[in-house]
């Protein structure tokens, strides 16, 4: 096989076993990679009711056929789980260089599954595999824990994925955090890494990933790259500002949530914009493995030195949706959460929610601590550095923090507060601003997320082409279905979702079969797409999800309307687009996957 070694590697920490497994391109040709082997493995191998923290859980790290590649952004890698925040399925990407360094190993995959009875680390140097002691690690920040490991196995090339504190603690929205700054992030992946007492993997890898032709790849990547460059979002805005470029675009638009999702603009969003960071402090990109576009940040502060982001999403989650408007004050809480290991996301949402529930009385000064802790008021920036590692730590009122804004709005009898989606908090766009995402928050097969399918593209970005944000129409709602099931086959494939910032479906194809050497059309790849977001949504409803009342926004965004900007008076028509969904999908009217459409997936042996 081109694009893959066909082994999979299997560690059971309760037993200590090491095992190689094979498996052969039939296998490839209908799962392709990333999110498509990790749920295949979990519906096959585990219950889906088991809880996200027993040692039943498996916890898979999986490359994509272009991971290790030329192909642009052939980096990435993903962590597959059941999710301990949502108890549904969680799959986290990230960059860096880890996922590059895996394939290299001569490795596809690595299902961890069982405890460790103490604090350990594997270490993979290619074919040489080991469990090896990390107790003098446990308690480490991220850093310190990458310093300390390539010290110890000697060799300052490895590549490491590991949990900080915050996974240790099992904070439900932990992240597995490589390269410093590069985060797996969303679900608690990083807490199911801690409860199985797993602080990192170390590896190192001296093979090539070969390819079918490797003339007609590289003229294809040549050929991926120039469009790329030539687009004004990949080749301008991105390397020039971040992807914070899209704070002052948003805003603009009228749907940058602001206090909880209580308005949908903020007046100071141009002092936390990609412009001002670019200005005030930054001192150069930061590309991950094979990437053109550059969009991460090294940045510096008087207070920290040279520190990585914050990327678009924990600017605002830190900043606009607390109320905060201090630049300096989000880079570097931004700096801890990383070192702690926590999604940016969820923690700003945890936090908001506490703003919004104390402002409205029904959580005291008392609850959090007396007059020791900073209020959670809307705009106090000692919220952040004091809360962030109340909660990596569980320390008094950061324990219930720690469990995520659900469960902390659900303890303070103020759930229309939480702005999330099955349990997970939202990302940074207001669906009153843009209908068809909201759309795709509702029906995200790991909740509240953003770049699953990133509708902000048609309805804002004008990407593949401009899309009125308030049409709920069929053409609409068959967007967010196609959108949904490209970025499945993306993720799949080992790139990033950026690339759709000058690339369609047909350049993936072009990639895909130049490299692995099939002959698949555009169709057959997205097939592959709607069979892992069907895999998806199968594990979650064995897992329990009751789609008529999952599939659903916060109360705010369905009811009360926007109340200013370019998007006053709008609420999300969700109740009129989700039975199109439904239907377009080819599920039931309560949003299950019938008999036969898991057959015409190829799914009959999970059934």
């Amino acid at each position: 096989m081109y694009g893959y070694w066909g082994k999979i590697l299997r560690v059971n920490l309760s037993d200590g076993t090491i095992k190689e497994e094979k498996f052969d391109e039939s296998f490839a040709k209908k799962w392709l990679g990333t999110r498509g082997f990790g749920i295949y493995y979990l519906l096959k191998e585990m219950d889906p009711k088991v809880d996200p923290f027993s040692p039943e859980n498996k916890l898979i790290f999986a490359t994509g056929p272009l991971t290790g590649t030329s192909a642009p952004t052939g980096g990435r890698y993903m962590v597959i789980t059941k999710s301990p925040l949502t108890g549904y399925i969680a799959m986290a990407n990230s960059g860096g260089y880890f996922g590059a360094e895996l394939k290299f190993a001569g490795w596809d995959a690595i299902i961890v599954e069982g405890k460790a009875d103490h604090p350990v680390y594997i270490y993979i140097n290619e074919d040489s595999v080991e469990i090896r002691d990390a107790s003098h690690l446990w308690g480490k920040l991220v850093s310190e824990t990458e310093e300390k490991l390539k010290e110890e196995v000697g060799d300052k090339n490895v590549q490491i994925a590991s949990i900080g504190p915050a996974g240790e603690n099992k904070v439900r929205f932990a992240a597995v955090m490589n390269n410093g700054h590069r985060a797996a992030g969303r679900g608690g992946v990083g807490a199911v890494m801690g409860s199985k007492n797993l602080k990192a993997i170390v590896v190192r890898g001296r093979k090539r990933v070969e390819v079918a032709d490797k003339g007609k790849f590289m003229e294809v990547v040549r050929e991926k790259i120039e469009k790329l460059k030539k687009d004004p979002v990949a080749g301008g805005g991105l390397p020039k500002y971040g992807t914070a470029v899209l704070v002052n675009i948003i805003n603009e638009n009228g749907l940058y949530p602001t206090r909880n999702f209580q308005t949908g603009v903020f007046k100071y969003a141009y002092e936390q914009s990609g412009e001002a960071m670019a200005a005030k402090y930054l001192v150069r990109n930061k590309p991950c493995f094979a990437c053109p576009i550059g969009c991460g940040r090294v940045n510096k502060l008087p207070t920290l030195g040279e520190t990585e982001g914050p990327e678009y999403e924990s600017t605002w989650a830190l900043g606009a949706n607390l109320g905060i408007n201090d630049l300096a004050a989000i880079i570097e809480a931004n700096h801890f959460a990383d070192e702690y290991g926590m999604d940016t996301i969820s923690l700003g949402g945890t936090l908001a929610t506490a703003m919004e529930l104390y402002e409205r009385g029904l959580l005291k000064q008392e609850d959090i601590g007396g007059d020791n802790a900073p209020p959670f008021r809307f705009g106090n920036t000692e919220v952040l550095h004091y809360w962030i590692h109340k909660i990596a730590t569980r320390e008094g009122f950061g324990d219930i923090l720690a469990e995520g804004g659900y469960r902390l709005a659900e303890k303070f009898n103020g759930l229309e507060y939480f702005m999330g989606v099955k349990k997970q908090e939202l990302p940074a766009y207001d669906p009153r601003g843009a209908e068809g995402h909201g759309l795709g928050y509702a029906t995200n097969n790991r909740g509240g997320c953003h770049i699953k399918q990133y509708m902000i593209s048609p309805e804002i970005l004008g990407y593949p082409y401009k899309m009125d944000p308030h049409d709920i129409s069929d053409e609409k709602v068959k967007m967010v279905i196609l959108f949904q099931d490209l970025t499945a086959l993306i993720d799949a494939a080992g790139l990033c979702v950026f690339t759709t910032f000058g690339l369609g479906a047909d350049d993936y194809r072009d990639l895909l079969n130049a490299a692995l050497g099939w002959d698949f059309s555009t169709e057959d790849y997205l097939k592959i797409g709607e069979r892992i977001w069907n895999a998806e949504r199968l594990f979650n409803l064995k897992a329990g999800l009751d789609p008529l009342k999952e599939d659903t926004l916060p109360k705010r965004l369905l009811e009360e309307p926007m109340p200013e900007g370019p998007h006053k008076g709008h609420v999300v028509r969700l109740k009129e687009m989700l039975p199109r969904y439904y239907k377009f999908r080819g599920w039931t009217e309560d949003g299950r996957i019938p008999e036969e459409k898991l057959k015409e997936l190829e799914l009959e042996e999970f059934m």
